[in-house]
């Protein structure tokens, strides 16, 4: 009650006005002195760039807090979090994986609210999943049917994959994945596999700030995960692919390698130089802004 009178509850930045992500890796989270606190005491890898010491966060100033490996987050900082709104994910290096996001954004609902709008009316649905066709191809595809529409990205991805691997330099044969021998496949389609799931995690983390539901998709339609697999499917051309066929070249060459870590580390430097995770939330804000809410009127 105490709160209530005094107005602290409402004072938080609207995330409108906040600066978006922070990445945090290799420290600790705590809270001092009533304020958010990151300290690290490791030496500084190479690719992170925080050195060791103690970091005072403006927790009212971002919108999400992404704690990357070596980390850990202390029960007060959790409550911290929770009443300023600011989300926290746990995730790979470089955004590679996501592991989990508690849901702390319970003052947005505005994106949710237009997707959910789009996604119930068949027409509206049907634009979406063709403006995701669109930017992917460059052009509107005329066709209405949702399945005709996936007919002609297969053949598309095809001519991309054999375009690309001669782009880089690789042999490509065709995408081949066995679930239960993972390992079997050749070195571009190991690669593609773990690709794949860092740009996942990518898209996970872009839904996740947006506070949209990544269970109503538009052209995936059956995952618990659908509308993150169609983000993520953005960028399978410009990203997903030529990061991936790097990768297995990089492995096909001396001094070798380990594909997996190739992979992962070639994604998560895309990742970070090309922006991708604000490119997708900007996107996401985008698909949804021609759709009316009855709270804006």
């Amino acid at each position: 009650m105490l709160m209530r009178r005094l107005g602290l509850e409402t004072a938080r930045i609207p995330h409108a006005d906040r600066a978006g992500l922070l990445w945090l890796s290799r420290g600790a989270l705590t809270a001092r002195d009533g304020t958010l606190a990151f300290e690290r005491n490791t030496e500084r890898a190479d690719n992170d760039p925080l050195d060791p010491g103690y970091y005072a966060i403006p927790l009212q100033g971002v919108s999400m807090i992404l704690l990357g490996p070596g980390s850990t987050v202390s029960h007060d900082a959790l409550r911290l979090l929770a009443r300023q709104g600011t989300a926290l994910a746990a995730v790979g290096e470089d955004g590679v994986r996501h592991y989990t996001a508690p849901p702390l954004i319970a003052n947005r609902s505005g994106l949710a609210r237009r997707q959910v709008r789009a996604w119930a009316d068949p027409d509206k649905r049907l634009n979406i999943a063709r403006l995701m066709y669109a930017w992917r191809f460059g052009t509107v595809l005329p066709h209405s049917d949702i399945k005709m529409l996936r007919g002609i990205e297969g053949a598309r991805m095809k001519k991309s994959y054999k375009l690309i691997a001669t782009q880089v330099g690789i042999k490509w044969h065709g995408r081949r994945y066995d679930r239960s021998q993972p390992t079997a496949s050749d070195l571009p389609n190991q690669a593609l596999n773990h690709v794949v799931s860092a740009v996942e995690a990518a898209a996970a983390i872009a839904v996740s700030a947006t506070s949209t539901i990544p269970q109503l998709g538009f052209i995936h339609e059956d995952p618990g995960q659908s509308f993150v697999l169609d983000i993520a499917d953005l960028y399978r051309t410009t990203v997903t692919i030529p990061a991936a066929f790097r990768a297995a070249k990089q492995a096909e060459s001396p001094p070798y390698g380990n594909i997996e870590r190739l992979a992962r580390r070639e994604a998560g430097r895309v990742l970070a130089s090309e922006k991708v995770i604000p490119d997708m939330i900007e996107r996401i804000k985008e698909m949804f802004e021609n759709i009316d809410d009855p709270e804006d009127s």
